[in-house]
């Protein structure tokens, strides 16, 4: 039987799941600052992030299927991808971005962090000869001048030293929707091996560098659920959804929704202490949405 089906219906019916694990993964990661601010509270920042990924890789392992790992003959390539993942997105990312947050006030690095689309999408065209259209690049442009409307207030000179350690930060939270789109396409390893490997990596590095920067940690319970929490919803759940959704979506396209991260944690941290947005603020998240709703619009044959 021959579908009279438009071809822009049936991409976008085809692409509904993936949008919405990425604006879930959004969500979760808005709630991420939250978390790691009352954290911070009794533990350093380095032994935070050390134990939240660490402690996500030690609960995906068991449900990773080594004996494939090891029947799937994996090339010193694709190795050297996953471990490209794991240092850039949780060791160098997370290294540089802390020690820019020592210079600046957090809402600069959001600020820094909205810009995460650009490379992605260049780096996509390079690796993956995937091509944003003239709508996609206009709702990635919306999207990031939106997200600067919303923290407006937070603009303030930054040192140079800061920008520098920005940069890097930006370019290696770049990779991983580039790489894991590769291996997601390639179908490779499955997604639990693709989020569980790389976070083993990282965070192994990360305990190792927690340890030598901030010692043995002695946390209260409450913190030790505080992690918890970060490491089993905001790391495992948002991660399997990430790099789920990049089976199906471009890196660029889902690098995009997740410029609505940051306002979900101004959203999640004012809500939770009380503070309210501004008709300004409203009238940003709205340009924020809309860019990203664009940023979505392929054309036929993509």
């Amino acid at each position: 039987m021959i579908s009279h089906e438009p071809a822009s219906t049936s991409l976008y019916r085809h692409r509904v799941l993936p949008i919405i694990e990425v604006l879930l993964a959004s969500m979760i990661w808005g709630s991420s600052f939250v978390g790691v601010k009352m954290a911070l509270a009794h533990a350093g920042p380095w032994t935070i992030a050390a134990l939240r990924y660490s402690i996500a890789a030690l609960l995906l392992a068991p449900f990773i299927d080594w004996r494939r790992l090891r029947r799937s003959h994996l090339a010193a390539g694709l190795w050297g991808r996953v471990i490209a993942i794991g240092l850039s997105q949780y060791t160098i990312g997370n290294a540089a971005l802390f020690l820019a947050l020592g210079m600046i006030p957090a809402t600069s690095g959001s600020l820094a962090l909205s810009l995460c689309p650009i490379p992605v999408w260049v780096f996509g065209v390079l690796a993956l000869h995937e091509r944003p259209n003239g709508l996609q690049l206009i709702g990635t442009a919306a999207a990031i001048a939106g997200s600067f409307l919303f923290f407006r207030t937070g603009l303030v000179p930054v040192p140079v030293a800061a920008i520098a350690l920005l940069t890097v930060a930006i370019l290696s939270f770049a990779v991983l929707p580039v790489i894991g789109r590769k291996l997601s396409k390639q179908r490779a390893l499955g997604n639990i091996a693709i989020t569980g490997v790389p976070l083993a990596i990282g965070g192994g590095v990360l305990v190792v560098i927690a340890l030598l920067v901030e010692g043995v940690p002695h946390l209260p319970p409450a913190t030790w659920g505080i992690i918890l929490g970060l490491a089993v919803v905001n790391t495992v759940g948002g991660y399997l959804l990430f790099n789920h959704a990049l089976q199906q979506m471009h890196a660029g396209e889902a690098n995009v929704l997740l410029s609505l991260t940051p306002v979900s944690t101004a959203v999640i941290a004012w809500a939770a202490f009380g503070e309210r947005l501004t008709v300004v603020q409203f009238g940003a998240m709205a340009i924020v949405i809309a860019g990203t709703i664009l940023a979505q619009r392929r054309v036929r044959g993509q």
